[in-house]
């Protein structure tokens, strides 16, 4: 029992330096905070985090192919293997400024909750266990893996589960991630598919070529045909036509227009099912306005970019690991849920192995220049036994 494990001596002696080891955890969000990792541009950071890795005393520790740093904790022998990850990336461009500001025990910078202070949270669980004596059935893999966030596509885990040295082993994952409220356990995965569809047509003055087809007009019909596409409230199923662009001047027919589409569910096949739906609407898009106007000059065309894939799919609730998880919440006072989202725990759920996200404790502005986390001691010692907790008893520590 998670319990059992959590009134032991040994963990209770590990909460001690985690006490004891607070204002370096903080010193460690703030480094790692201020250094740049927009998605496809995580090495700096992960260099950084690679090092402490190794200070740390871990074993194996590498950057790998797709950027992913990682060192492991082994445990008694013949365990299996379970990883605790955070994810280095943060969604915001090079040349932001992310110099962390402190007011009181709330630090403020972009990327600092999510996902930069759990990388510095699972540093200090590493030290805590280490200087509590703890050991554990399985070997533990410490991960800070790169990709998580926007057209990352969840790149990072995806390679480790199944190109990375480990891919094939690892029995549980555990993703501790930016603030999602306090008992929240992430088992099911919400799916997307992106894309960005580029319509052309052979362009022209806006007056003397009146009566050309247009793809900009192809675009809006596409648009205008999602925006009516029927969804069900549940399972989850979303959709958004996000960003657009293209043409050259106000007096000219455009010869490219194009359009970033988003598709949402917590079903797989309801995903599958919108997919095909969108893909109709767009055919039928460009065939009506082929047949609107004129084609003498060529018709409009539709170009398919697939710029994001994400999985969708849930692991039982009954699991092991989600039960540990949501003993761990109820010991802690917290009021535990199960939902759905989009975090690296998809990877593994996408693939029958039990993987889950959980919060790493106190903060708001997810995604904002305005982002912050709340860093004090009691509360912050309180919040991050959620993680930690279900950590080791996933790792088979017995109590």
């Amino acid at each position: 029992m998670v319990e059992q494990v959590m009134k032991s001596q040994a963990y209770q002696e590990a909460l001690r330096h985690l006490a004891a080891g607070h204002e370096r955890f903080v010193e460690e969000t703030i480094r790692l905070t201020e250094i740049p990792a927009p998605f496809f541009q995580e090495e700096e950071r992960g260099k950084a985090y690679l090092e402490m890795l190794r200070e740390a005393g871990l074993e194996d520790c590498e950057m790998d192919a797709e950027g992913n740093v990682m060192g492991l904790r082994r445990g008694l022998g013949n365990g299996q293997l379970v990883v605790v990850a955070a994810h280095l990336d943060t969604v915001f461009p090079p040349g932001t400024d992310l110099k962390v500001r402190r007011e009181g025990t709330r630090l403020y910078a972009p990327g600092i909750g999510d996902d930069t202070r759990s990388l510095a949270m699972n540093l200090a669980f590493l030290r805590a266990m280490d200087a509590a004596g703890i050991r554990t059935k399985h070997d533990i893999l410490f991960v800070g893996n790169v990709g998580e966030e926007g057209l990352g596509d969840l790149r990072g885990i995806r390679f480790l589960f199944t190109k990375g040295r480990y891919a094939g082993r690892i029995a549980a994952f555990i993703s501790v991630e930016g603030p999602m409220g306090m008992g929240t356990i992430v088992s099911g995965a919400t799916g997307s598919l992106r894309y960005r569809l580029t319509f052309r047509g052979p362009g022209g003055h806006s007056f003397m070529d009146f009566g050309l087809v247009s793809p900009s007009f192809a675009l809006a019909e596409a648009m205008a045909g999602l925006s009516r596409m029927e969804v069900p409230k549940q399972p989850r199923t979303t959709f958004s036509a996000s960003v657009l662009g293209g043409g050259t001047s106000v007096n000219s027919i455009p010869n490219e227009v194009w359009l970033e589409v988003d598709l949402r569910s917590d079903s797989a096949e309801e995903l599958a099912r919108i997919d095909r739906a969108f893909k109709e609407i767009v055919e039928q898009a460009v065939e009506g306005e082929n047949a609107a106007r004129s084609t003498a000059k060529g018709p409009v065309t539709v170009e398919w970019k697939k710029i994001g894939d994400r999985p969708a799919g849930a692991i039982d609730t009954g699991s092991e690991l989600v039960a540990h998880a949501m003993a761990a919440a109820k010991a802690l006072g917290f009021a535990p849920k199960t939902v759905a989202s989009s975090t690296d725990a998809s990877i593994p759920i996408s693939l029958g192995i039990p993987g889950i996200a959980l919060s790493a404790g106190a903060g708001a502005g997810a995604h904002s220049l305005d982002e912050w986390v709340d860093v004090e001691p009691n509360q912050s010692l309180h919040d991050m036994q959620l993680a930690f907790a279900t950590l080791l008893k996933t790792a088979g520590m017995e109590a």
